[in-house]
């Protein structure tokens, strides 16, 4: 992370830091946005960190987030890059596009932060071309914990910015029976040493593949085999359901 503080917003700057440097799944979403051949739409697409990547490869994408902020981001280095990605403020739970899409991919389990998703599917099946297919990442098993000393909790997510230093620790995985959550303390150090200490945490529902098969069926998308994604040293597997138009 090289941007200035002061160019970009601290919700911006977080979201590089605990979000930006997972790159496990971007040759997935390569091979299916090059197997479907035409536009992509990203949900929950932050500050582009799929979506440019797809525009690298050059393929016509559209990112949508409900953070204008991200997306103003996203903007600013796409065109610093020359890249045309296009920008959708809108929430992922219900959403409303006059083009449709031949790939429509959901990554980093945003499916699981929606409170419901009946309104997603509909939009998302109203979002597709015929033919067209949804990519549905969910996260694998996390394993709970809470109130480990700091010598065995997670490696932080970190970042830099302006002499600025960042870290996003784990500090807790809590379940529940509907959800999962994932308790984080942000610090930010300044040039001055001074840090600023914030809590932060984020609910991932329980659902499974089997379960938003069932979802998109009832919304008249046809299942297709599942596909995932290794687990890596600092990031568990992720199960990808294909749901087809």
């Amino acid at each position: 992370m090289s941007e200035s503080t002061a160019t970009y917003s601290p919700l911006v700057v977080w979201h590089d830091v605990e979000c930006g440097s997972y790159r496990a799944d971007l040759p997935l979403w390569e091979e299916l946005a090059g197997a479907q051949a035409g536009p992509v739409l990203d949900v929950g697409a932050g500050t582009g960190r799929v979506a440019l990547e797809l525009a690298r490869a050059g393929h016509a994408v559209t990112a949508l987030d409900r953070e204008p902020e991200l997306l103003a981001a996203l903007a600013e280095r796409a065109r610093a890059e020359g890249l045309r990605v296009d920008t959708v403020v809108a929430d992922a739970a219900g959403f409303a596009l006059e083009r449709r899409f031949a790939l429509v991919v959901v990554p980093m389990q945003t499916i699981q932060l929606l409170p419901e998703r009946a309104g997603f599917f509909a939009s998302a099946r109203a979002a597709l071309a015929p033919g067209g297919l949804l990519a549905l990442a969910i996260t694998g098993a996390l394993e709970g914990f809470e109130g480990l000393p700091d010598e065995l909790l997670p490696h932080p997510d970190v970042g830099e910015a302006a002499g600025w230093r960042f870290a996003s620790q784990p500090v807790a995985v809590r379940k529940f029976p509907h959800a999962t959550r994932i308790e984080r303390v942000r610090r930010a150090t300044a040039p001055d040493g001074s840090v600023t200490v914030e809590d932060d945490a984020i609910e991932l529902a329980h659902v499974t593949g089997e379960r938003l098969e069932a979802e998109g069926r009832a919304a008249g998308l046809e299942p297709e085999p599942a596909r995932s994604i290794a687990a890596t040293a600092d990031h568990v597997g992720t199960e990808v359901v294909l749901l087809r138009a």
